[in-house]
């Protein structure tokens, strides 16, 4: 009898990121295991299996992940447990007998980060570092979704982010080089790849590249921290998810974004988007 191929476990298939490496890999003719929340949002591919696993759910997790040697473990939904959900996923994980698990991290991932949320990604790196599995850190940008996203209703673009620099990475770019890595992890074991776009734009450069391609006029308005909290208690978002969606701009602003690396053409063989690319693919 032929050997069977073990599945790799993908989570978060139901989002943008893992959703593209689910896609990626199962044209491949790699068998999946897809772990979701809600599994009627589940993508249909060949050789996939769909099991309900929220990440805070040990025995639903263990349940799904029993016979999985790789797993593509996508961060989970922004919340103030976040880090707790992510410790226990990655205990559930190691004892169902997962041997490597690739995991999207930030860029800018550190106990003493500047953007609140990147401090949840340095806990889980050291949980999964510690936890007797392989492991291989992605360490992206800030999306350019993202980018194109905080563009308010008026045109106008609001952060303390001064003239700061990001290098926003595409969805795309990310799940080729997971996709890259999760076919042959043990060649990237214990390594951590920074993902970045090909150029560093500050948010006046973000404003006018929307504007010559999409033909409207988009601009950047550099608030005060202090003005930032203020216009955005129109959503009345929780104090946590508040620090969250500033320290996003004052991150920017402190130069802890303005990096730019090779990794994503180096693995793949092909550069990354740039912003201007990005936009003129989504007309």
């Amino acid at each position: 009898m032929a050997e069977t191929t073990p599945p790799i476990a993908v989570t978060g298939a139901t989002g943008q990121l893992g959703g593209r490496v689910a896609g990626l890999l199962a044209d491949a003719g790699i068998p999946l295991r897809l772990l979701v929340r809600d599994p009627s949002r589940a993508p249909e591919l060949p050789d996939a299996t769909v099991h309900v696993a929220p990440y805070a759910d040990a025995e639903a997790v263990t349940a799904a992940l029993t016979g999985v040697e790789v797993l593509f473990m996508v961060s989970a939904s922004e919340s103030e447990g976040r880090d707790a959900e992510h410790e226990a996923f990655v205990a559930a994980a190691a004892g169902a007998g997962v041997r490597h698990v690739v995991y999207t991290s930030f860029l800018g991932a550190s106990p003493e980060a500047t953007f609140t949320l990147a401090r949840t990604h340095a806990q889980t790196e050291v949980d999964l570092a510690a936890s007797g599995m392989e492991y291989t850190f992605l360490r992206d940008s800030f999306y350019m979704d993202l980018a194109r996203a905080v563009v308010g209703e008026d045109g106008v673009i609001r952060g303390p982010a001064g003239q700061g620099r990001c290098a926003f990475v595409a969805h795309d770019d990310v799940a080729r080089t997971a996709a890259h890595v999760l076919r042959d992890p043990a060649a990237h074991a214990g390594r951590a790849y920074r993902l970045t776009g090909p150029e560093a734009l500050a948010f006046d450069e973000v404003a006018r590249i929307i504007s010559e391609v999409e033909g409207t006029e988009v601009r950047y308005h550099d608030e005060t921290v202090e003005e930032a909290y203020e216009s955005r208690k129109a959503w009345n978002p929780p104090p946590w998810q508040a620090e969250a969606w500033v320290s996003t701009y004052t991150a920017i602003a402190n130069g802890e974004l303005d990096v730019v690396s090779g990794d994503i053409e180096a693995l793949t063989g092909a550069p990354p988007l740039t912003f201007r690319e990005f936009l003129a693919g989504r007309r």
